[in-house]
């Protein structure tokens, strides 16, 4: 049973009262009481995100502009940015989007996220929610003096996700099914400013669209009027990711994993690898040369047993090898998935490795990532 003082003490989106309203689900998820599934259910709700458009919200993570202090430049704010983080934030063009980690000092994972060019002097941030107050907390102290950090708590923020989200959105919005993917451009609605992104966390073409909180629920309205929407919840939401090979902080990545690990040095930048100046380089790139003791990777049990986070993965012997951190069944791959990370010596393609469930071992195999293609907008 849930405790009461924890769900009294729950924050609510702006649309938590349309999430009710339409059969949603409720449970705390970071904080926030948020829908885990709509009466449809989980499995439809992944299938049509995957054939038409799912909205979601995701009121919940953090958004904020990042303002330069002094000097008005994209330089000095990227600058000041690169000492957090290894990405190339400095090649940002306006409106273009870029993933990057949050690192501690010893290369570890604080958190991942968006940061977009945004204006002359400004940066974009969308953080997640269960470390949002410690990432900004965090990007207050270490940048004091050269950067200031504008919390946009009033906004909300929706993801239209799905081969028919472009669509969708055109008609209600026109000149979006022309943005470009990883990009961000502001548009009016209502004679109000939402700022659009062509991205997302599904690995489906779609929108994430910051929308001033006191319209959120109209907007929300006018989407779901279209027969190609429905309403999705977090249950969906994370069968989606975990086919489309995505982490999920928290589970596949944390403060103990570092880039190489995860098997996201695509996220760090040439310029940086050569110059260095984030935290925890000196460790990163020791593991980019000389490799790391343990490396993320797909699974995939055979039979229709799923795997959960937690389990143990086990070598032909029995001897553990390393754990699932992200496990469950995959609407789409119509079978169990599930991602973990183990010695590197194991992690080859086909390799036959054993999942420990419940006290029986099942057999599995490593497979590449993703477990579907990604169709992300790719002009």
């Amino acid at each position: 049973m849930a405790d009461p003082a924890a769900q009294h003490d729950l924050k609510y989106t702006a649309l938590h009262a349309l999430n009710s309203e339409l059969g949603g689900k409720m449970v705390p998820f970071a904080g926030y009481d948020m829908p885990v599934q709509f009466p449809s259910g989980i499995l439809k709700e992944h299938l049509h995100t995957r054939t038409a458009a799912g909205l979601f919200d995701v009121s919940h993570m953090g958004q904020a502009i990042l303002h330069c202090e002094g000097a008005r430049t994209h330089a000095s704010i990227s600058a000041a940015l690169e000492t957090l983080v290894p990405g190339e934030i400095a090649a940002l063009k306006p409106g273009q989007i870029r993933y990057t980690l949050l690192l501690n000092d010893q290369g570890g994972i604080r958190d991942d996220f968006m940061v977009t060019h945004a204006d002359t002097g400004t940066l974009f941030l969308v953080v997640n929610a269960g470390t949002k107050d410690a990432d900004f907390a965090h990007i207050e102290a270490a940048l004091k003096g050269r950067a200031r950090l504008e919390r946009l708590a009033t906004r909300a923020l929706i993801a239209l996700q799905g081969p028919s989200a472009p669509a969708v959105l055109e008609r209600i919005i026109p000149g979006v099914a022309a943005m470009g993917f990883m990009a961000m451009s502001p548009f009016l609605w209502e004679r109000q400013t939402l700022f659009i992104s062509r991205s997302g966390y599904t690995g489906e073409d779609g929108y994430e669209i910051s929308v001033p909180g006191d319209i959120a629920t109209a907007f929300a309205r006018v989407l779901l009027a279209d027969d190609a929407v429905a309403p999705i919840g977090l249950g969906a939401r994370d069968s989606l990711r975990l086919e489309a090979g995505l982490c999920l902080y928290g589970h596949d990545i944390d403060e103990t994993t570092t880039p190489v690990e995860a098997g996201l040095t695509w996220a760090i930048g040439k310029r940086r690898k050569l110059e260095l100046g984030f935290p925890g380089a000196g460790r990163i790139m020791d593991q980019l040369f000389n490799g790391a003791k343990r490396t993320r990777v797909g699974l995939k049990p055979e039979g229709r047993a799923p795997a959960r986070e937690g389990a143990e993965i086990v070598d032909a012997s029995g001897a553990p090898i390393g754990r699932v951190t992200s496990g469950g069944f995959g609407p789409s791959v119509n079978a169990p998935i599930a991602m973990g990370y183990m010695s590197p010596q194991h992690a080859t393609e086909s390799t036959q490795v054993g999942l420990v469930v419940r006290g029986q071992t099942l057999p599995a195999k490593v497979v590449p990532l993703p477990f579907i293609p990604k169709r992300f907008h790719k002009p």
